[in-house]
């Protein structure tokens, strides 16, 4: 009788936490935050959710380490030989890419419950926070300083991609910036003044360099009030 010879056993990479977080970002971006349940990521990773629960406890745990590693390229970079403006602006620019590329993020981070520090973001605003120090903002105004800055790079972005999902499932962008423009324009003149002077600009914008100048506009905020006094809480 002829021996059968045996089939080499297929090697699979061990489940971990980097797995499993890695598949949850890329099931998030397919199917986004409604979608990850723990049966579909099981199914990704081909195992049962019994063993994704021994590395993550819920799906709360799972979605903020997703959106860690999102975030986590744009705090690689050293600050060293930038100024404090220049390292806010570059660091704002990283999340606004960021959430733009992965738009879930904007959404889920207004949805999951506020837990004591352990906000996803919390690295994001301590590297505000260092520069605002380097800024010599004084003590008492640093908070509101580096709060302020972190509400616009969230909120901001956060728009930008639920804006961008948005026109991607009706129309292109052009199209779409086109037709709210036209919509502005054809507003009342006496009540919408403001809004129809600047429905050209509307049409015409770039989010990206839009979200660098309110950077800049908060930026130079804070460095008159350093200038004469007025930074404070």
């Amino acid at each position: 009788m002829a021996s059968r010879k045996s089939r080499p056993e297929r090697r699979q990479e061990p489940l971990s936490r980097e797995r499993i977080v890695a598949a949850a970002v890329e099931l998030l971006d397919t199917v986004g935050e409604g979608g990850l349940t723990f049966r579909a990521l099981a199914e990704r990773l081909a195992t049962g959710p019994g063993a994704i629960y021994w590395h993550v406890t819920g799906k709360n745990e799972l979605l903020v380490a997703a959106i860690d590693a999102v975030i986590a390229p744009t705090l690689a970079g050293d600050d060293t030989g930038t100024t404090p403006q220049e390292a806010i602006r570059s660091l704002a620019l990283g999340v606004f890419d960021a959430i733009d590329a992965h738009p879930w993020v904007g959404t889920t981070l207004a949805q999951l419950p506020r837990t004591p520090g352990k906000s996803p973001m919390l690295r994001v605003f301590e590297r505000i926070g260092r520069q605002v120090q380097a800024l010599r903002v004084p003590e008492a105004a640093q908070f509101t300083a580096a709060s302020a800055l972190l509400s616009y790079i969230l909120g901001v972005a956060g728009q930008n991609a639920a804006n961008t999902r948005a026109a991607q499932t009706n129309t292109d962008r052009a199209a779409f910036l086109d037709a709210v423009a036209t919509a502005w324009r054809e507003l009342d003149p006496d009540q919408y003044r403001f809004t129809r002077d600047v429905a050209g600009q509307l049409r015409e914008h770039d989010d990206r360099a839009e979200f660098v100048a309110g950077i800049d506009l908060i930026l130079a905020g804070i460095t008159a009030g350093l200038a004469d006094g007025r930074t404070r809480p």
